[in-house]
């Protein structure tokens, strides 16, 4: 990449990380980045792809968009987690290619990792066994973009780039408790808990799984720093290198909120997972990227972001997202 603005697209640019790694694409200078909606553009039909390119052809494209969310609606909708994250990744690619586009960046996921990958997961581990079963469709389908925008590099030349972030958290992340992911499920529990008056809270699983969250800005800034300076074939993982156990988290979680309850932990529930540590030598090599936003910081303005925002929310005192 060059100093000069480049023409870009960012699927997903609308969602949680995609708002703040526009907003950070244009602090940097890249003022052309057009970011198509799923009303106007569904990227799972290739009608729809081909048109994208044809209305805003670009030199970048950066691949966010993404069907997610937390154990239970990967349970709950496996197929369509697969068949539409497929379908977007495959078909953003092979349209990119065609169309001549410089470069393509790929925003994979953690649960690409095989179920019992050793701690800390290096980049290396990514083929040595089948994911967690609950994440599966998911991880494998995003997987898939990897292993496609690598046969494009050696076949065609395309300059395909990929990066597997860890769970991201942060102020603007989804609450909707039919999808959410861990921080924000417990947060809302937490709050309504104490709102409500009530005794205990309960969690799924059993609190023993690991895992390894990334603030979303941190996110972002890591995305943007592989666009400026990586070029490699080779997939990098994205984290912060800080463990902890969800039983931990909740905890923390309860005491920032100041929920005086107890925890119950539903143990018929799944814990995913079991450990999610990520080795982040590769990107610090890379493009010198390093998470500086600490989980407690990062937790506290994400509680105080619900706090505020959602319906019913009372304000309190500020705290920069």
């Amino acid at each position: 990449m060059t100093a000069q603005p480049k023409r870009i697209i960012v699927t997903g640019g609308s969602g949680f990380l995609g708002t703040r790694l526009v907003s950070l694409m244009r602090d940097r200078g890249h003022d052309n980045i057009f970011v198509p909606r799923r009303r106007d553009y569904d990227l799972i039909r290739s009608d729809a792809v081909a048109r994208l390119f044809e209305e805003h052809p670009a030199d970048l494209v950066i691949h966010l968009a993404a069907v997610v969310g937390g154990i239970g609606a990967n349970r709950e909708r496996p197929g369509e987690f697969f068949y539409q994250n497929l379908m977007m990744g495959v078909q953003l690619i092979d349209e990119a290619r065609q169309r001549g586009v410089d470069k393509f960046l790929s925003v994979g996921t953690i649960c690409a990792y095989p179920k019992h990958t050793p701690v800390p997961f290096r980049e290396e581990s990514l083929w040595d066994g089948y994911p967690e079963e609950t994440n599966a469709p998911y991880g494998l389908a995003k997987k898939m973009l990897l292993v496609q925008g690598q046969a494009y590099r050696l076949q065609y030349g395309f300059n395909a780039i990929y990066v597997l972030p860890t769970n991201l958290y942060g102020p603007g992340d989804s609450f909707d408790p039919r999808s959410c992911h861990v921080i924000p499920a417990l947060i809302r529990k937490f709050v309504e808990a104490q709102e409500a008056g009530r005794p205990a809270v309960e969690v799924w699983g059993s609190g023993a799984a690991t895992r390894e969250f990334l603030y979303v800005d941190d996110a972002a800034e890591a995305i943007a720093l592989a666009v400026e300076r990586f070029n490699g074939a080779e997939p990098i993982n994205i984290g912060s290198g800080q463990e902890i156990a969800i039983s931990a988290l909740a905890e923390r979680i309860r005491q920032l909120v100041g929920f005086e309850g107890e925890i119950v932990w539903d143990h018929s529930k799944p814990d995913g997972q079991p450990r999610r540590l990520t080795d982040g030598s590769r990107a610090r090599a890379a493009f010198g990227f390093r998470a500086t936003t600490t989980l407690d910081e990062g937790l506290r303005r994400t509680v105080e972001w619900f706090r505020e925002h959602r319906p019913g929310g009372s304000p309190s005192h500020h705290i920069p997202a």
